[in-house]
């Protein structure tokens, strides 16, 4: 269902013909009655006067265009789509009727179909600015993005104030690459909308690609307007906050509750939960997990051992995939541990959730939260008897239809309970899974690598919007009182890296301290970083993936912990490397252990070794240990289920037992 329902066409209907002056009569009746119960949001009511209407007055367009608009409203997915077809047939030019059946047939993630519905209207038939940004929107989810691009200048051409398809133009420019005209477009949409919804979703794609680049021109003033929109939000198209764009900004964590409850709240408020789950059956607890990344992406990454792992006397375990199968071999391995899979790429949210209660599950997990591609907001049908969110999101989701958040004692602490608006689900040692299959090649020589032979190597390679002025002012004092050290990045985009070695200059770092890595697969980037030295994290969003990546490797990372989730992720895969020293209380102290331990590469070599030789040992890639303590932890959850007991904290019940090197050289 949409988030909001729109509402139905209420334009006159067409006149009568001979011998038809009845029939229409009893249409606008029932048309009349029909609008009534649709704005008292009585969608049955609705739905029974709009077929009336359209049963007598079957060759016109608007009874069919009403009656598709009440049954989307009221979930009844099919038959709007039978509806709306109905109304493309009986007229062919309408823009209205194929704009409806676009609508639906998009809500159903079918958008090839839908963009070759609009593709088709003639070309003498009129079309306003709304059927142009429809059709921009289904061509952008088909990914045919520049002739998205067209379809949203044809909308501008006819209504150049419309802020939120200077936005989506903005979408469009960025997925293909085009940096400066992006910012431009979410800039024009922030100017243009100076208090509605729009605004804040604008703001956030600024201050992500002004991140993402490394210009900080705006950043600042871009980051209080986005917080202060935030901080002003209700729920009127509350769904078009981005949750997301707080992780890597100095949000609260009340901040990041709030904004993630309002999207919610504006994605599901007119959604009706599906009647209680029955008395479970005896037998495995069902598993469901939901998510789009089951293909070469760091979440199958991650997974793909423990779900190999996990006890299939107890557990069966369902995967449902609303994402495009690339053919990795990743993503296969994934597919072949689970019992059963289920591609719902095409499915609408309802078609899901109803698949998922058909299924009985126990216990579904999301593994998207708030991030691009995820429809978690389909588990508010509450197709689970118990629902979870774990891994892809290193937040709070806000969602009232989540019962626990799976963290740890670091990422998750229940002195912080407060900050979640689910109940906390702790795994001992940390919330991470691994792979210890995971490619481990050998390290080529840093001269290929463009590295010094003799130089202490100071790596960071997460994505440049984690990177801001504060974090490279502690780097270069670094690199200032370890004048044998370099810094060695991920060269992301060419327009971070120019903007960087700028900063970088104005601080006084010379480029010859300065090397840049490129993309590479990953068994060549897990070599590479072998020949790092010690890697320097970022805050308030840590490395995830990519510091596991790197203690993988047998690179120490160094790490200041907040007090969001995401800016406690590497402290806790360092804890459970055994490394506590290496989690610093505050700046101060990360820039005198990174020196220090720069001016002491013996230390550096012994924890080096250390992670080396007791890499499997170590309770981040003890994946069987892992597997073991999920596996109970979901028993717990389903216990207090099926006692009758409403959700609540699950602490871990261990703590890590591995004593790690001494730092002190």
């Amino acid at each position: 269902m949409s988030a909001t329902a729109p509402s139905p066409h209420t334009a006159a209907p067409a006149a009568p013909g001979d011998g038809g002056v009845m029939a229409g009569v009893a249409a606008e009746r029932h048309r009349l009655a029909g609008l009534r119960a649709y704005k008292a949001q009585d969608w049955e009511t609705a739905v029974a006067h709009f077929r009336r209407a359209a049963t007598e007055a079957p060759a016109e367009e608007l009874p069919w265009l009403n009656l598709g608009r009440a049954q989307l409203a009221a979930g009844q997915w099919e038959e709007a789509e039978a509806s709306a077809r109905q109304a493309v047939e009986v007229a062919p030019d309408s823009p209205l009727a194929r704009r409806l059946l676009g609508e639906i047939l998009g809500q159903r993630h079918r958008f090839a179909e839908a963009a070759r519905l609009l593709d088709a209207l003639p070309a003498h038939a009129p079309r306003d600015a709304d059927w142009h940004n429809a059709h921009g929107n289904l061509l952008f989810q088909a990914r045919r993005l520049q002739e998205a691009l067209g379809a949203y200048m044809a909308a501008l051409q006819l209504r150049l104030d419309d802020a939120l398809v200077h936005y989506r133009l903005g979408l469009t420019f960025k997925d293909l690459g085009l940096t400066r005209e992006a910012t431009e477009c979410f800039r024009s949409a922030v100017q243009l909308d100076r208090e509605g919804p729009t605004r804040a979703l604008a703001l956030s794609l600024l201050v992500h690609e002004g991140r993402q680049t490394c210009d900080w021109t705006h950043t600042e003033a871009d980051t209080a307007a986005l917080l202060a929109a935030v901080d002003s939000a209700d729920e009127t198209d509350a769904q078009l906050l981005s949750p997301f764009a707080l992780l890597a900004i100095d949000a609260t964590p009340e901040q990041q509750r709030r904004c993630g409850a309002l999207r919610v709240r504006g994605l599901t408020r007119h959604l009706t939960p599906l009647p209680p789950a029955g008395p479970r059956q005896p037998g495995r607890l069902r598993l469901g997990y939901l998510s789009c990344d089951f293909s070469q992406h760091a979440t199958s990454v991650l997974l793909a051992e423990l779900l190999e792992l996990r006890d299939r006397s107890r557990f069966e375990v369902f995967l449902y995939s609303h994402g495009a199968d690339d053919g990795s071999a990743i993503g296969a391995r994934v597919r072949a541990a689970a019992d059963h899979w289920h591609d719902v790429s095409q499915s609408s949210h309802g078609d899901i959730a109803r698949l998922m209660r058909a299924h009985d599950l126990d216990i579904a997990v999301d593994l998207k939260g708030h991030t691009r591609g995820s429809r978690f907001e389909l588990l508010a049908w509450r197709p689970a008897r118990v629902q979870a969110a774990w891994l892809g999101y290193p937040a709070t989701t806000g969602a009232d239809f989540i019962d626990y958040l799976i963290g740890d004692p670091v990422v998750t602490p229940l002195e912080h309970a407060d900050d979640f608006s689910e109940r906390i689900a702790q795994l001992p040692y940390a919330y991470q899974p691994n792979d210890r299959h995971r490619a481990l090649p050998p390290a080529p020589p840093r001269a290929a690598l463009g590295l010094p032979q003799d130089a202490v190597v100071l790596c960071s390679f997460n994505q440049a919007y984690k990177i801001s002025p504060r974090l490279l002012d502690l780097w270069a004092e670094i690199l200032a009182r370890a004048p044998n050290t370099v810094l060695w990045m991920l060269a992301w985009n060419p327009h971070a890296q120019v903007n960087l070695m700028r900063e970088l200059g104005a601080r006084g770092v010379a480029a010859s301290r300065v090397a840049w890595a490129p993309k590479l697969p990953l068994d060549a980037h897990i070599a590479r970083l072998r020949q790092a030295d010690l890697f320097l994290d970022t805050w308030p969003c840590n490395a995830h993936t990519t510091a596991s990546e790197a203690l993988w490797a047998g690179v120490p990372v160094l790490t200041v912990p907040g007090r969001t989730f995401a800016s406690r992720v590497a402290a806790s895969l360092v804890h459970a490397c055994a490394l506590g020293a290496l989690v610093c209380e505050d700046e101060a102290a990360y820039v005198a252990r990174a020196v220090s331990l720069a001016r002491n590469p013996d230390t550096l070599a012994g924890i080096k070794a250390f992670l080396e030789r007791r890499r499997l040992r170590l309770p981040l890639f003890n994946t069987p240990r892992l597997a073991g303590a999920l596996d109970a932890l979901y028993e717990r959850m389903a216990a207090r289920h099926a006692a009758g007991l409403p959700p609540d904290h699950l602490p871990a019940q261990c703590l890590p037992d591995e004593a790690g090197p001494a730092l002190g050289g």
